[in-house]
Parts: C-alpha cells; structure tokens; sequence
C-alpha cells in the first residue's frame, strides 16, 4: 500500500484493553530499499528521509543484500576479460559471455596477475565451460599462457599502446603516418593492414633505423634516434599474431576489441559513483547486487 508517497504497508495495532484498532505508520520492506539503494541514485540520508527512519536503520537494512553467484547455463562461450579499477588498489577483475553479455566470473584485486587470470579461466573449465576464444588487453604474457585457446588482443589496446609512445599529434610524419594507421585497423581487413604496415616501413626505414651522430657518446653501437617510434612499430609488430584472432576464426564470433567490456565496467563505476565515500566491503556488496540484477 502507498502512503503519503512511500512504499510499504500501514501497520495496524489493536488495543487489547479497548479492542480500538488504530494505524502506527509505515512497515518498510528491506527488499524495496535494496532496490531503491541499487537501482536508484538515492545515498542513505535520502532513503532514511523517504522511509521516515535513520541512516544507521537503512544501512542495517542494506546488510540483507547476500549475493549468491548463479552459473550460466550456456556452456558454449566466447569471452571477454579484464580488469577495472577505484583508486590505486581496489579492482574487479571480470569474464563476460561475450556474446550474451552475461559476467561469468570475476574477483576483487588489488592488482592484475596472469595467476588471477588463469584462475578464472580453470574455474569455467571446472563449471563445464566450452571457451572457443578470448578477448584481452594485452597484458604481457598473458597471450602465451592462454595459448591452447584462440586469443585476441584488443585492437583498441593496440592503439592506446601506439598513442602513449607517439602522443595525440606528433611532427614527424613517419610518426602521424603510424598513428594514422593504427587508428584505422578496426576498419580494416587483415591483409591490408598487414601491407599497409609492410609499405610503412618500406617507406619509412631509414627514419626508424636511424641513429645518433654525436662523438661524445662512448657507445659502441650508438643509440637510436627515434626509440619512441621504434617501440611503437615493434609493438605492432610483436602482437600482430593476436591482433587478428577474429578474422582467422571468422566462425567463433570473436570480438576484436574489449568495448563490450568497457561498457560494463563504466555502468558499474557509474553506479558506485552515485554513492561514493562507502567503506570497501559496503562498495563491493553494492557491485555484487548491481552484477546480480544486470548482469
């Protein structure tokens, strides 16, 4: 019953001397104000107003929320992984159906290891998970210990990586000609950014082979002109066997980027945001609900 703008049932008292019956206010469901606090951008002041009661009785409330993990009946997967991050040492490290959008497993650390990653993976294969391909970061090898499984590396996190070495508007032009390139490779095919790389260096060699003319330098084989520009072509280079997974599998429906994941991961930190300044154990009960009810 709705009373005055609030939801929940009037309590009704009888006197057992008079046998008058009379109204006491308003009996609170705590599974309304779980949802109110989840789905809601209520903090606990605001609910405690909206349900006539304190802070501390809607923070007791909220204790009810008892996440309890339910496994996916799809088997068959493609899956998407990475992890999230609240400041420097609270992160989620997440498995997502890449195709259902469905978070099959995930785990609160204070930093990414290749361990955590391979626990996930072995907890699906345990639960009767088929995994036809994943989708990563790039973490440092990561891709060689998941090498049983097709893997792709993320071509945005390729780009980044070639951004973070060349900047956003670099003056050489071999520099924008690369930039320009990476940027271009979710829209295009394997073999034409693989010749398109190809004729970059062909034409751009000897800028990147280039190295210091200057006396003073006691080395015996002088330093590079340009190692930012170097690094950034080795990178694309070295990862180019995991930059492509999705076009050699064309029949798995492998993602070749992890935005499917960002998106999640910025509607969860949107979620907390709207109540920030809780405690660690407060936050990650609030993320477990909000997975539990979206996905």
């Amino acid at each position: 019953m709705v009373h005055n703008g609030l939801r929940g049932r009037i309590q009704r008292y009888k006197c057992n001397d008079c046998g008058r019956r009379f109204d006491g206010g308003i009996r609170r469901s705590k599974a309304q104000v779980i949802t109110d606090y989840i789905e809601g951008k209520q903090t606990l002041e605001q609910l405690a107003v909206k349900y006539q009661v304190s802070a501390r009785t809607i923070a007791r409330d909220l204790e009810d929320m008892r996440y309890k993990q339910k496994i996916s009946k799809y088997k068959d997967v493609v899956i998407q992984m990475d992890t999230t991050y609240w400041g420097r040492y609270f992160g989620l490290m997440v498995i997502k159906d890449s195709l259902r959008n469905k978070i099959l497993w995930r785990k609160y650390v204070t930093h990414e290891t290749i361990a955590d990653y391979l626990e996930g993976v072995t907890w699906l294969e345990r639960k009767g998970f088929h995994i036809y391909g994943i989708v990563i970061d790039g973490m440092y090898g990561l891709m060689q210990a998941l090498r049983r499984y097709p893997v792709q590396m993320c071509q945005f996190h390729q780009q980044m990586i070639v951004r973070r070495y060349l900047a956003e508007d670099p003056d050489l032009d071999a520099s924008r000609d690369l930039l320009a390139l990476i940027n271009s490779i979710t829209a295009m095919d394997k073999y034409d950014f693989i010749y398109a790389l190809m004729e970059w260096h062909k034409k751009y060699k000897d800028v990147l082979d280039e190295r210091v003319h200057d006396r003073r330098i006691k080395r015996k084989t002088p330093p590079y002109m340009r190692p930012r520009l170097r690094s950034a072509y080795l990178s694309i280079k070295r990862n180019m066997y995991w930059l492509w997974t999705c076009y050699d599998y064309s029949d798995r429906i492998i993602p070749n980027t992890n935005n499917g994941l960002e998106g999640v991961f910025s509607d969860i930190k949107s979620k907390v945001r709207v109540h920030s300044g809780i405690t660690k154990e407060h936050r990650k009960k609030l993320i477990d609900e909000y997975i539990s009810r979206h996905y």
